[in-house]
């Protein structure tokens, strides 16, 4: 299906979701005639069903198995796993699947004066996408162009490509479920930040999860930007199909060599883009210019530079937008000192891998772990850590898994199991004073879970305000 006549065209857009009403609206101002599935019927799901009624959408709550009849396309939001019995009605009718993404990709608008749709700088990993993409988003905007940060955050990538003001140039977040079902895409330029296990009873394994990301790849045209930290995202650059003259960029925190981004003496450097990239290199900012000045967040800067060198931003406004850039909150945020104790909230580290760079920031830390680890084992981010660690203390459902990779990898390191019975709040406040007490003048607290947080809060976002409040609380 390349050339789409939406007028009147049956589309099932699966979920009713944030990412599933979007879509359905854009669809029937489209003219298509369009049916919502979901397998839910709670009430709110019946209110949004009902305003979208208003529209002339039909909506079908608590059967999403079936193909609606007359479907010749099917929109996803990014959740619904490939092997759904939706889609697998969906092959067995030769009916495509797409996501949101692909959706807004097809729908993109030329530019005025240029006869081209504004090119996408596309982020994925399995840690630091967000963070990224904000930082591209703002370099881009120092170097004046309009832009936004989108896809998996910020704006809707569909509210993006039909806005009434035209972006010259996207930062755009994908996640491994977006790729999946965006045959489509080809990114100006793009990265791989880094590969670790994840969502993998979604994707079913390591290696689909992997080819998933790759897609972010396919049809490069100036930039493919992998981590030289991680050499299976170089692996999935030398399997994509890119457009001739596209380049591999590599990234790190050593000396850069040719055609890298890396540090040399406190400075970020580029050279990449440089006219002689054999014999000279490009200052583009300083390790004092990232905040906050973590090693792996000194990666996500370069990864960032990168890109926007790629699409041909000068080294000052590489500077400039570092330095304007502020993380969300829950992202190595420090809440408080309280008797020569930093506290730390980084409740956005909710796996291993983040975890492991957040642990990786500080020397001599009394560590908050613990909650939903969604399949994972903890031996190696305790390994690499056991050094850094004074003490932890371990909440949640699965805090056996770590308490016996402590166990094995740094038996001498006190363990306290706090909030035993205990959610929210009460939880929260208990597991603060009982890191207190294990703190000592010149340590961090650091609540870097390596778990989801739905065990004992609502989200990781209520986990590290709890947090930050118990904190003060506990300063006063």
């Amino acid at each position: 299906m390349t050339e789409i006549v939406w007028d009147r065209l049956h589309v099932a857009v699966a979920g009713l979701g944030v990412s599933g009403i979007s879509a359905a609206r854009v669809l029937r101002g489209l003219g298509a005639e369009v049916t919502v599935v979901d397998g839910g019927d709670s009430e709110g799901l019946r209110s949004r069903a009902a305003d979208l009624a208003q529209l002339g959408v039909q909506v079908r709550l608590g059967d999403a198995d079936s193909l609606p009849e007359g479907t010749r396309l099917i929109v996803t939001s990014p959740g619904w796993p490939p092997n759904s019995p939706l889609f697998q009605a969906a092959a067995e009718a030769g009916v495509e699947v797409w996501g949101d993404v692909e959706l807004a990709w097809r729908l993109r608008r030329p530019l005025p004066g240029t006869g081209a749709p504004a090119p996408w700088l596309a982020v994925t990993g399995t840690n630091g996408k967000t963070t990224t993409v904000q930082m591209l988003a703002s370099i881009l905007t120092a170097a004046g162009l309009r832009t936004a940060a989108v896809g998996n955050v910020g704006v809707s990538v569909l509210d993006a490509v039909l806005a009434e003001e035209p972006y010259d140039v996207l930062a755009v977040e994908l996640s491994s479920y977006q790729l999946h079902w965006a045959p489509s895409l080809r990114p100006h330029s793009a990265v791989v930040l880094n590969l670790a296990p994840d969502h993998l009873d979604w994707h079913g394994s390591m290696e689909a999860y992997a080819a998933d990301k790759g897609r972010i790849y396919q049809g490069n045209q100036v930039a493919c930007v992998y981590n030289l930290a991680d050499p299976a995202t170089e692996d999935l650059v030398r399997e994509a199909d890119v457009e001739e003259g596209c380049r591999a960029i590599g990234f790190g925190l050593g000396a850069p060599g040719l055609s890298q981004f890396g540090v040399v003496d406190g400075l970020l450097v580029d050279r990449a883009f440089v006219p002689d990239r054999q014999t000279s290199a490009a200052e583009i900012g300083s390790i004092e210019d990232v905040n906050p000045p973590a090693p792996h967040n000194i990666a996500n800067a370069l990864a960032a530079a990168a890109l926007a060198r790629a699409y041909g931003v000068d080294t000052k406004a590489v500077r400039d937008g570092l330095r304007a850039f502020r993380p969300d909150a829950h992202r190595i945020a420090e809440v408080a000192v309280v008797d020569e104790v930093r506290y730390i909230d980084d409740s956005k580290a909710t796996n291993t891998h983040a975890a492991a760079a957040s642990l990786a920031a500080y020397e001599s830390i009394v560590w908050i772990a613990g909650g939903l680890a969604k399949g994972a084992t903890f031996d190696e981010l305790v390994r690499g850590a056991s050094t850094r660690l004074r003490a932890a203390v371990l909440i949640g459902a699965d805090r056996g898994l770590i308490r016996e990779a402590l166990a094995r990898h740094a038996p001498d390191v006190p363990v306290i199991e706090a909030a035993t019975g205990h959610t929210g709040a009460v939880a929260m406040t208990e597991v603060v004073r009982e890191a207190a007490k294990l703190a000592r003048s010149g340590d961090t607290v650091l609540l870097a879970p390596a778990c989801a947080s739905m065990d004992m809060f609502t989200n990781y976002g209520e986990r590290g305000d709890l947090f930050a409040t118990a904190v003060h609380e506990l300063k006063k």
